[in-house]
């Protein structure tokens, strides 16, 4: 059986204030910097970026991103872009993000297909986005405003999280950002029973994809490392995963999903993930997880799209949750 709830669970009153305290500093300060009545921010930085050395304001103030990591990334620094783009069909920005930090944002085309007279309207300061997503309109976007890609997404979104900083002007507040997390990361495994305790978990994160294979979530990925940070355990399959990526399989392999926990989220249509199809198999019925109502549903667009500081401590709250039980 999966267990479907709101996300909203009891955690400890330690990982409650941490985040608390998270969302403090990542606000109120920092919204001034980029207000009309902030100081003239004139002066510029260089910032080393996967295109080579890129000289950025200070204080940029109109800021454009171009993928849920940067989108991330500025909501976490208390910068509000005035444009980026969509993430999916459903809605324009993630739906974990806060309302108040995301409304008033102008969508500027799909990820990975911006729209560049849509950038260009905005008279942006600077563009924030990766070589995956828009490295080949590099020089189109540099045309436009300073341009910081970072090499890729996902596994490395901690190097790429200081690069944005770096590009915002947001130094000291990166490292507040990253200490926060570490703390509250610090804070679930403790209330997971400690170091041990959490490693003798074994945790796979199963994601449901329409139009393709099954995919058991390895270790180099951006969920990975949230799970590695808590010390939590993983099943011997991650290690098999495709450039430390995923393994993935059909329904009929979904055995090789075996582990003690067992978080699923899915992307796109249901039905054409195979979702129906693989949970009611007497392969997925067998495993132990789904055995000991050990099987936790989770939302796709926080777990594997945000790639951020602001989704990972709403992740690690969920953990918390789900397995300190």
């Amino acid at each position: 059986m999966t267990a479907s709830r709101p996300r909203h669970g009891t955690v400890t009153l330690v990982t409650l204030a941490l985040a608390l305290t998270l969302t403090a500093c990542s606000s109120g300060g920092a919204e001034k910097d980029n207000s009309p009545s902030a100081g003239t921010g004139s002066g510029t930085h260089t910032v080393k970026t996967a295109m080579g050395d890129v000289k950025v304001k200070d204080r940029p103030r109109r800021v454009v991103v171009l993928d849920t990591a940067e989108l991330d990334s500025a909501i976490t620094l208390g910068v509000r872009p005035v444009g980026a783009t969509r993430a999916g069909a459903a809605s324009a920005f993630l739906s974990y993000l806060p309302k108040d930090r995301t409304t008033g944002i102008t969508e500027v085309g799909e990820i990975a297909n911006p729209s560049l007279e849509k950038i260009a309207a905005l008279k942006p300061d600077l563009i924030l986005s990766n070589k995956v997503r828009d490295g080949g309109r590099y020089q189109q976007l540099s045309a436009i405003a300073p341009t910081v890609l970072t090499e890729t997404t996902g596994y490395p979104w901690k190097q790429n999280f200081l690069v944005h900083a770096d590009a915002l002007g947001k130094k000291p507040q990166a490292r507040t950002a990253v200490k926060k997390y570490e703390e509250h990361a610090a804070a679930v495994t403790e209330a997971l029973g400690g170091k041990k305790k959490a490693a003798d978990i074994g945790v796979n994160v199963v994601r449901f994809v329409e139009g393709a294979d099954i995919r058991i979530y390895g270790k180099k990925n951006y969920i990975g490392t949230i799970l590695a940070d808590v010390g939590i355990g993983r099943p011997a399959i991650t290690d098999k995963a495709k450039d430390g990526f995923s393994y993935d399989v059909s329904p009929e392999q979904i055995d090789k999903a075996a582990a003690d926990v067992i978080f699923t989220s899915t992307y796109g249509n249901p039905n054409k993930a195979k979702v129906t199809e693989t949970t009611t198999s007497g392969l997925w019925r067998k495993l132990r997880a789904v055995r000991d109502g050990k099987v936790f549903q989770v939302d796709d667009e926080l777990w594997i799209q945000g790639i951020g500081y602001t989704a990972a401590n709403q992740i690690l709250g969920e953990l918390e949750s789900d397995l300190a039980r």
